[in-house]
C-alpha cells in the first residue's frame, strides 16, 4: 500500500504534545509529593512537641514552666487537633473553625474520621491515666496535596484549547485550499469547453461529421457538469426538493454504462414511490460516482455492487455495498481524510469531497459499516428530509 504525504504524519505533533504534558505532570506530582511527605513529617514532629507540652503541663505546678508549655500549645494555629481523655471524652479541640471548636456533635463525628487517618499520640498523666491526641493534616498540607492535580487539569485544558485551535486553523486552511483549487479548476475548464463548442460549430457545416459531433457534445456536456460541480465548492449550493430515487437511478445508470460488464449492479428500493428531500442533483450525482468508482476499484473490475434505498419520516437512508477487498478497521476512520488512498495513482480526494458534500452541503452523515479485509465494504448515507 502506497504511503500518503503530509497527512500520514499529522498526528506526530499530538503525540509529542501528549508526551511533553505527561513529563511535566509527572514532574509536578513527584516534586509536590516529596514536599507533602516532608510537611507531613514536620507536622508530626510538631504534634509530638505539642503532646509533650500538654503532658508536661498536666504534670507540673511550676508557673514558669506552665507559661512555657502554654506558649508551645497556643502556637499551633494550623493543625486540626482533638485531645480526648481515657474515656474518649473530648477535652479540647483546636483549628477546626471558629464555630466548630466547641461544637461537640461536629467534633465527635470528625473524631471518628481522624482515628482512621493517624494513630494517636499518647499523653501519660500522673496517677496512671492517659490522654490521647488525634490530629489531621493542616489546610495548607491538604491544598498542597491537590495542587499537582490542579496543575494537571490546567495543562489538560491548555492542551485541549491548543488542539481545538490547531484543528480549527488547519480546517480553515484546508477549506481555503479546497475552495481555491475548486474555483481554479472550474475556471480552467471553462476555456477548453468554449473552444470545443466553437470547433463543433465549424464541424457542423459538414454533415459527414454528425456522428462525431453528437459524441463530442456529450463529452462537452460532461465537462460542463464537472465545471459546475467544482464551481459550487465553497458556496452553499441550491438544494431544491428533489426525488432522490430518480437521481440515484440516473447516477447508477451513468456509472453502469462506464464500468466493466463483469460488474453486476443490484438495486433494492424499500420505498413505495418518490423520496422527496432537499438535494443538489449535481453534487449528489458526484457522491454516487465516487462511491461506485471506489467499489469498482476495490473489486478489480469484477463483482457485485448493491444499492439500498429506504426512508422513514425524518430521513432517507442509502447503503452502497461491494464485494471487494474491504477496508482494515484501523483505516476506517482515516479514509475520509484528504490524501488517504491505497491506489498507485490519485490524490485521495474523492472520499473527502464526498464527505464534504454530504455533511457540509446536505447536513447528512456518511460512514463505513460492516467491513474488514476481504469482506467487502458498505458505505451508509443518511440524508434529512
Amino acid at each position: 500500500m502506497r504511503k500518503t504525504n503530509f497527512y500520514t504524519y499529522k498526528n506526530e505533533w499530538k503525540i509529542a504534545l501528549f508526551i511533553t504534558a505527561t513529563i511535566i505532570g509527572a514532574f509536578f506530582i513527584i516534586y509536590t509529593g516529596q514536599l507533602v511527605n516532608k510537611m507531613e513529617d514536620e507536622e508530626h514532629k510538631n504534634m509530638e512537641i505539642w503532646a509533650e507540652a500538654q503532658e508536661a503541663l498536666a504534670n507540673t505546678d511550676d508557673m514558669q514552666n506552665i507559661n512555657f508549655y502554654l506558649n508551645i500549645i497556643t502556637k499551633n494555629t494550623t493543625i486540626p487537633v482533638i485531645l480526648v481523655d481515657y474515656n474518649d471524652s473530648i477535652v479540647t479541640a483546636k483549628n477546626f473553625g471558629k464555630n466548630r471548636d466547641n461544637n461537640q456533635e461536629f467534633l465527635y463525628k470528625r473524631l471518628k474520621k481522624i482515628k482512621k487517618i493517624n494513630n494517636p499520640i499518647i499523653i501519660n498523666l500522673d496517677g496512671g491515666n492517659k490522654n490521647y491526641i488525634y490530629y489531621e493534616d493542616s489546610i495548607i498540607l491538604k491544598k498542597l496535596s491537590i495542587y499537582p492535580y490542579i496543575q494537571l487539569s490546567l495543562i489538560a485544558i491548555f492542551i485541549l484549547i491548543a488542539y481545538i485551535a490547531f484543528n480549527s486553523s488547519r480546517k480553515a486552511e484546508q477549506n481555503q485550499v479546497w475552495v481555491g483549487m475548486s474555483k481554479e479548476t472550474a475556471h480552467q475548464l471553462g476555456t477548453p469547453i468554449s473552444s470545443l463548442m466553437a470547433w463543433i460549430e465549424i464541424l457542423e457545416q459538414n454533415d459527414e461529421n454528425k456522428e462525431y459531433i453528437n459524441e463530442m457534445e456529450k463529452d462537452i456536456l460532461r465537462l460542463q457538469i464537472i465545471a459546475k460541480r467544482f464551481s459550487k465548492i465553497g458556496s452553499l449550493p441550491d438544494t431544491p426538493l428533489t426525488d432522490l430515487r430518480k437521481v440515484l437511478d440516473s447516477a447508477i445508470s451513468y456509472m453502469k454504462i462506464r464500468t466493466s460488464k463483469n460488474i453486476n449492479f443490484k438495486l433494492h428500493y424499500n420505498t413505495s414511490g418518490e423520496v422527496i428531500i432537499p438535494l443538489s442533483r449535481d453534487l449528489f450525482h458526484w457522491v454516487i460516482e465516487n462511491l461506485v468508482r471506489n467499489a469498482v476499484d476495490a473489486m478489480n473490475g469484477k463483482g457485485d455492487i448493491s444499492v439500498y434505498l429506504a426512508e422513514n419520516d425524518k430521513e432517507a437512508i442509502i447503503e452502497i455495498t461491494d464485494t471487494g477487498k474491504g477496508i482494515a478497521k484501523k483505516r476506517q476512520k482515516l479514509i475520509f481524510n484528504p490524501g488517504q488512498t491505497s491506489k498507485e495513482r490519485g490524490w485521495g480526494l474523492g472520499l473527502s469531497l464526498t464527505k464534504r458534500i454530504i455533511e457540509n452541503y446536505h447536513n447528512g452523515k456518511i460512514f463505513v459499516v460492516n467491513t474488514d479485509i476481504n469482506q467487502g465494504a458498505t458505505f451508509k448515507i443518511i440524508l434529512p428530509k
